[in-house]
């Protein structure tokens, strides 16, 4: 290999830190619609539909991870790349409803004492592990993304075998929080 071509695939550090700076505004932008911003909607009378479609796209960007994994290892790389590629726009979907969830509605809080098993299930899943994994995953998402389009195949693998397990378990626990936040309501009027 040529120093021409080696130098052709060394990644400028400014990429990088230009996504890692784009993902650490979107998570204070996303921290400050859910803590500080006031609801629009604090009743929830507006689509109020929309928790539910952020674990359906949480959900099927599980399963496209999934069968991405299943195809990579398989040797199926355009069967691969798509499914990647469908996880991707099922989290950006995701992103974009959850958004709005928050916008509309603010913070989801959990009906019951904080004492207990299922409430610090709860707090340890939401608190402990799936935020602070989810505001790690996005510039990982990103930068492993960029550098599989961008050829650099070397390091879109390195990188890729943390990316997934990160984004594959943000994505499960998202469904499980949303499902705890849907069904503990529903068992605390009864």
């Amino acid at each position: 290999m040529t120093t021409t071509t080696a130098s052709a695939y060394k990644t400028p550090a400014s990429i990088i830190w230009a996504i890692i700076a784009i993902s650490a505004a979107a998570s204070a932008f996303i921290f400050w619609l859910v803590y500080i911003h006031p609801p629009v909607d604090a009743a929830g009378a507006s689509f109020n539909f929309l928790p539910a479609v952020n674990a359906v796209l949480n959900a099927c960007s599980a399963i496209a991870l999934f069968i991405g994994y299943r195809y990579i290892r398989a040797g199926r790389i355009p069967r691969h790349r798509a499914s990647m590629f469908s996880a991707f726009i099922f989290s950006t979907a995701f992103l974009v409803s959850y958004l709005t969830t928050y916008f509309l509605h603010g913070e989801t809080r959990l009906p019951i004492a904080h004492t207990g098993v299922l409430w610090y299930t709860y707090a340890i899943v939401l608190f402990a592990t799936h935020i602070p994994l989810a505001i790690i995953a996005l510039p990982m998402i990103l930068i492993t993304f960029f550098f599989s389009l961008s050829g650099r195949f070397s390091q879109h693998r390195k990188i890729a075998r943390w990316t997934y397990p990160i984004w594959l378990y943000v994505s499960v626990s998202g469904v499980f929080v949303y499902f705890l936040q849907a069904i503990v309501p529903v068992l605390v009027r009864r």
